[in-house]
């Protein structure tokens, strides 16, 4: 296809995300008439109020919990750092949503950061990132776009060439993760443009699944109300993925989600049924729960789930090999504020069997200076973590000596 004629403008968000007003917040079609509007402007505000702090200075990286012989540092400043992928010649691309900016960040052969080059601007929303062949691909709410030879023009980046252009335009929910399937199909969902509702089954609440050229256009799940983050499952190629709940039913309900997908075509619920349970109070009397598949793990409500991957490197001890890491960015409408770390979920086989906190601290009592947005396995076995709040990518590290 050609190259993009025009990119988007950019967004008018400022720094983390913190330029939408609250206006925007009230005139929302998910919040609308709700008495808990003025409650979710202060809680945007307040999140707004620890972004410029954390942003203006050191990162009180000292607060952040790990199990003994851990240690969490800073490896670069990204405004608004989304979702990462590694490409080519220890290069690191992050996504962002607010900033409408890609970055690149080069590290060097200790992985550590070198330089960050901004290589793409005034996109909307273009928080997905994936790499394959040399071509960085992003997503930009209704359109994949494609940058040819990135990793050797960095400097001089290329004009993007549109991949494909028909997704849904609307916002709500309209920002993409992306990744590349072991069957080389580039995957793609689609969230509900709304709180709770019944979209278009082929359009919204779906995860899609295209050729790289963007052909061959696929569902390959459905009733997903939100995945901001999936990865496979090394040993069987199979799909997992993280999914947010609805909210407005209160504090503690539903849970977030982590689904498996052992093939094509299962339903996952949503707007039915929540957590493998929950009926929906408005659409829950027209399918059972039992007609769905089943959450592999119920998470913590509302903790909003996003990035995850499984672990395959072998730098983490033996135990942490094939498990998953999950980036919670943390509730915003919660009357206690929850998530705001990183958690694992350990596996056995395809099972689920356990969900533990593994870092700690960006929520400090009711304020939090960060919020964990995507996880990243580095060659070497680290880990890296974004933060679109603080604005920061993190290195966990692990070293038997560190352990007492």
């Amino acid at each position: 296809m050609a190259p993009e004629a025009a990119w988007s403008r950019p967004n008018t968000w400022g720094a983390a995300g913190c330029g939408r007003s609250a206006g925007d917040l009230a005139n929302s079609r998910a919040h609308a008439n709700s008495p808990m509007t003025f409650r979710l402007i202060g809680a945007v505000l307040a999140l707004c109020s620890s972004s410029l702090a954390a942003l203006a200075g050191e990162l009180p990286l000292g607060a952040i919990r790990l199990p003994a012989g851990f240690l969490i540092e800073v490896l670069a400043r990204v405004p608004n750092a989304r979702q990462m992928a590694a490409g080519d010649s220890n290069i690191v691309y992050v996504g962002s949503r607010s900033e409408g900016k890609v970055y690149a960040v080069e590290l060097d052969n200790q992985y550590r950061a070198r330089r960050t080059t901004v290589v793409a601007s005034g996109l909307t929303m273009p928080v997905g990132v994936a790499f394959r062949e040399g071509s960085l691909y992003v997503s930009a709410v209704d359109r994949i776009l494609r940058f040819d030879g990135i990793g050797t023009r960095l400097d001089n980046p290329p004009a993007p060439v549109t991949v494909r252009d028909d997704f849904p335009g609307e916002r709500h929910h309209g920002w993409k993760f992306i990744a590349f399937g072991p069957d080389g199909r580039l995957y793609v969902p689609l969230g509900a443009p709304c709180n709770i509702c019944k979209p278009d089954p082929e359009r919204f609440a779906v995860i899609t699944s295209m050729r790289p050229d963007g052909s061959d256009l696929r569902v390959f799940a459905r009733g997903v109300r939100n995945s901001v983050g999936f990865d496979w499952q090394p040993r069987t190629g199979e799909l997992w993925f993280t999914d947010n709940g609805r909210d407005l039913l209160g504090d503690d309900l539903p849970p977030d989600e982590l689904n498996r997908a052992p093939q094509a075509g299962l339903h996952f619920g949503y707007p039915y049924c929540h957590g493998g349970a929950l009926a929906d109070p408005e659409f829950g009397g027209e399918r059972p729960c039992s007609e769905f598949a089943q959450p592999a793990q119920n998470l913590g409500a509302h903790v909003a789930a996003l990035g995850m991957r499984f672990y395959r490197g072998r730098q983490f001890p033996e135990s942490y090999r094939g498990q998953i890491f999950i980036a919670e960015h943390g509730s915003w409408n919660r009357s206690r504020k929850s998530g705001y770390r990183v958690t694992l979920v350990r596996v056995n086989g395809n099972r689920a069997v356990s969900y533990e906190p593994f870092a700690t601290g960006w929520l400090q009592g009711e304020s939090a200076w960060g919020r964990p947005a995507d996880v990243l396995e580095l060659p070497d076995g680290s880990l890296l973590v974004s933060d679109d709040l603080a604005g920061a990518i993190y290195r966990i590290t692990y070293s038997p000596a560190r352990r007492p």
